[in-house]
């Protein structure tokens, strides 16, 4: 069973508040948006151009950008948005608020949740759906199901993302970094889709 004390409030305060994290979240989008660019088109091997598009994640960095790229080639012109560790889909609230935050509730009392959802603006039933979305579709997710066999022993479903959370030793920067990478591949249009739907 997952120890629910070993994620504090204080703890992911921190991380939420952490400008040098946001700093490096948004390079290495960066860099994973040039690594797609240096590819060319998936579907015709054109050359990519940036294509990004406004964002305004909510509770966390004022990351106003998401980075895309367009084919350049007539009669193509196909999207590519590659896997970020900024945002979650096409979710409201930047990624790293929907991970922390959903996997710190495990272990908050009542009035603890009420002030972090006053400090975030979030409401109840906005903490209510990520809760159900991530014992729902994330588990039923061909991602989850194919990624699960990372771990073992094998995480607790039931307490998700609290579980991945600390599987990753997400307190240090560079794990919380590398969990945000972990996810990075549901936050594309295609695998997005089916997470919604």
């Amino acid at each position: 069973m997952v120890s629910k004390h070993n994620l504090g409030e204080s703890w992911c305060r921190k991380q939420l508040a952490d400008q040098k994290l946001f700093q490096l979240l948004e390079k290495v989008d960066i860099d994973v948006l040039e690594e797609a660019r240096s590819k060319g088109c998936l579907l015709c091997d054109g050359p990519l151009h940036r294509s990004d598009y406004e964002r305004k994640p909510r509770g966390g960095p004022q990351w106003d950008i998401r980075f895309s790229l367009c084919c350049a080639k007539e009669g193509c012109r196909k999207r590519h948005t590659p896997p970020s560790v900024r945002f979650m889909g096409r979710r409201v609230y930047a990624g790293l608020v929907v991970v922390l935050v959903s996997a710190m509730i495990h272990g908050l009392t009542p009035e603890r949740v009420n002030a972090l959802r006053e400090a975030l603006g979030l409401d109840r039933r906005t903490l209510e759906r990520w809760r159900q979305w991530w014992l729902g579709r994330f588990v039923e997710s061909a991602f989850w199901r194919e990624a699960r066999a990372r771990f073992l022993p094998p995480l607790c479903f039931k307490t998700l993302p609290l579980s991945l959370c600390l599987s990753f030793a997400v307190e240090r920067r560079d794990r919380l970094l590398d969990l945000l990478k972990f996810l990075a591949p549901i936050t594309t249009p295609n695998v997005w889709k089916e997470l919604v739907m």
